[in-house]
């Protein structure tokens, strides 16, 4: 299948590869998060492919341990890294992701991890993803995508040499891809609250570069048991945002519902991202934050604890991205 069959087969399927015919100023990487049940264990695997501007390519897997704020990047040959043209399926040297699973032979991580009933960002008319109709526009500078936004885990890893067992743990996963990571951005992500139902917050704030000028973009989504509720820029919500010492404060409504968060940062260690296509550029995450999240149905508060093992990431130049006044 020629490359140009294949972006469009991949614009409706968000999940799997969209570099197809790209060769040089570009990335993609998709973000696995993997809890097991007693959240000793908290790691973010970043598999992923780089071309610099200058042709130079190689994939890549970062791990994040999160409870002892440690990063690693183990580079592999781009020839190593092979997407499937028919789904999501990555085969990356030894290692290889899916929707359905991970399976790692790194020096910190060995074995298999499997889950079943992942949670998807759903599809609608004219929004294939999370990023609504955003997502048919040839010109942005980074892509993002949700491929569940909880599971529960199963199976095995080889943590440091000694066997850990994830089964009836929690896991995420999402993915960018473009060319750099936005100048400035927010995001942060939790699926672990008191409440028993199946619960997940992730929420992103960014500057978005567009046509000669730029606006601030933003990607939220609350899932609380069965029910998914959506705030975006491209949904007509509005939002809030402002700092705090150790603190970052995000608000956003619609007509009927309000989210407010409060983020608490905690230690993080460095992880390397995009510039043009190349992994020069670095970024500080923290999978130690807190996240207290209230959620209004109008006026009515409905929902209101605080996210353990929570991701999270300030880049750039945040203050850009605050505002004090309700703003679409």
């Amino acid at each position: 299948m020629n490359s140009l069959l294949l972006r469009l087969r991949s614009t409706w399927n968000p999940d799997m590869y969209h570099g197809w015919g790209r060769t040089q100023g570009y990335f993609e990487g998709w973000y696995y998060k993997l809890v097991d049940a007693a959240e000793a264990q908290v790691f973010a695997v970043i598999p992923g492919i780089s071309m610099g501007k200058d042709g130079e390519s190689h994939a890549f897997i970062q791990v994040l341990d999160g409870k002892h704020c440690k990063a690693s990047y183990h580079e592999f040959p781009a020839a190593d890294f092979r997407p499937s043209e028919a789904g999501f399926y990555l085969q990356l040297g030894a290692n290889s992701f899916s929707g359905s699973h991970i399976e790692l032979d790194l020096p910190e991580l060995k074995g298999r991890i499997e889950w079943q009933s992942p949670t998807p960002w759903p599809k609608m008319l004219g929004a294939p993803g999370v990023m609504g109709w955003y997502s048919f526009v040839p010109f942005m500078q980074c892509f993002h995508g949700v491929v569940s936004l909880h599971h529960r885990l199963s199976g095995q890893l080889q943590v440091h040499g000694q066997p850990v067992d994830f089964g009836g743990g929690i896991g995420y996963i999402e993915k960018d891809w473009g060319t750099s990571f936005p100048r400035s951005y927010i995001w942060m992500q939790s699926n672990h609250f008191s409440q028993p139902e199946k619960t997940c917050l992730f929420a992103s704030v960014a500057h978005i570069p567009w046509l000669n000028g730029h606006f601030i973009g933003y990607l939220v989504g609350f899932q609380w048991g069965d029910t998914l509720y959506r705030f975006a820029t491209y949904t007509g919500a509005s939002m809030k945002a402002s700092l705090g010492e150790q603190a970052v404060h995000l608000q956003f409504r619609d007509r009927r519902y309000r989210l407010e968060i409060t983020a608490l940062q905690a230690p993080g260690a460095v992880l390397i991202s995009p510039l043009t296509g190349e992994m020069k550029g670095k970024v500080n995450e923290s999978m130690q934050g807190t996240l207290h999240l209230r959620f209004y149905d109008r006026d009515a508060l409905v929902f209101d604890s605080i996210g353990r093992n929570a991701g999270l990431e300030l880049a750039g130049e945040v203050g850009e991205l605050m505002t004090e006044e309700w703003r679409r």
